[in-house]
């Protein structure tokens, strides 16, 4: 037996050797407890999709999936956190529009690369985003609200979930779109904006449908419009963007969840078809429809696509409205 053919033979023999731990590893995995990192706040919309999700995930898997919140900076501190951890699959990232499309695209240097530092596991559920506003704001419609920021420039403030995150971006549309003028708040995550909307600190906010819907239905704050293909059957009296006149705004966003890039495929294979059956469940499909959220499971491959797609249309989405890079 010849050099070549020898080592030939030895590789081969490593490499199923490899194979079969790799597969081992993956039939035993989770060993221990996974954590899932959100790069927000805890009760905003992330949050409360990660908590309904894992909660089922550990379930099936016989393990604890721990929700761990690393807000900041528009959500760059959670996930860049996420991205250095081991790629052993005990470190789940939410991935969500705002921290793996729109965030990456409003910095000089990005802090993490949303598409090479992660593996998309699958998408979790598309979320209509809502125009909120105090309760005793003056406006009753977006007609209303932008004549009203018109006849003050400047005046009235929005708050968001941080710098460069989905709220954000939203806001700085919007203001682009209708040609008026609001002043910036961020906050370390939308639960802490909608504090702040309750109490009348801030005026507007442009947020997801979960984590406000139930300041909506109490009367706590007040609904202008949502994004959504049609109007939903928990506010049935609100317009979509599209019918106020605001089509560019009519788009829901979406939510789900990777690993570290590197992950074992093994690995990833069981946590995609573990997702996919979390997400089959009636108690969880009606839990996120409560939040006016619909389920939408995918392969990894669709997810990643759909995270490359988003990355790219994010990124046209501020040179088009001349967003200025931080």
């Amino acid at each position: 037996m010849g050099l070549a053919t020898l080592t030939k033979r030895l590789a081969a023999i490593c490499a199923l050797g490899a194979f079969g731990m790799s597969a081992a590893a993956a039939q035993d995995y989770p060993k221990r407890a996974v954590q899932i990192i959100v790069p927000y706040a805890a009760g905003g919309t992330t949050d409360i999709l990660a908590r309904t999700v894992g909660q089922k995930l550990s379930m099936l898997l016989g393990q604890p999936f721990l929700i761990i919140n690393k807000p900041g900076a528009g959500g760059s501190v959670g996930t860049e956190f996420a991205a250095k951890q081991p790629a052993d699959g005990y470190t789940l990232v939410m991935a969500v529009e705002s921290s793996h499309a729109v965030n990456p695209n409003v910095y000089e240097q990005r802090r993490y690369d949303p598409i090479k530092d992660f593996a998309p596991i699958s998408n979790l559920a598309n979320v209509p985003n809502v125009l909120v506003v105090t309760a005793d704001f003056p406006a009753k419609d977006v007609a209303g609200l932008i004549a009203e920021l018109k006849a003050k420039p400047g005046v009235y403030n929005f708050g968001s979930s941080g710098i460069g995150g989905l709220s954000h971006l939203n806001g700085e549309l919007f203001q682009s779109l209708t040609k008026t003028k609001m002043e910036h708040v961020p906050f370390r995550g939308l639960g802490p904006a909608l504090t702040e909307l309750i109490s009348g600190r801030i005026a507007i906010v442009l947020d997801n449908i979960p984590s406000s819907a139930p300041f909506i239905e109490a009367g706590s704050i007040r609904a202008l419009a949502v994004a959504a293909p049609a109007r939903l059957k928990m506010l049935p009296n609100v317009p979509t963007y599209a019918e106020a006149g605001l089509p560019g705004m009519n788009n829901q966003s979406w939510f789900g969840i990777a690993a570290p890039a590197g992950t074992p495929p093994e690995i990833m294979t069981k946590l995609n078809e573990s997702v996919r059956a979390a997400l089959a469940d009636p108690g969880v499909v009606t839990a996120i429809e409560k939040l006016g959220a619909s389920p939408a499971p995918m392969s990894s491959e669709d997810f990643g696509k759909l995270m490359v797609d988003q990355d790219k249309a994010w990124k046209k989405i501020v040179e088009d409205i001349g967003f200025k890079k931080m």
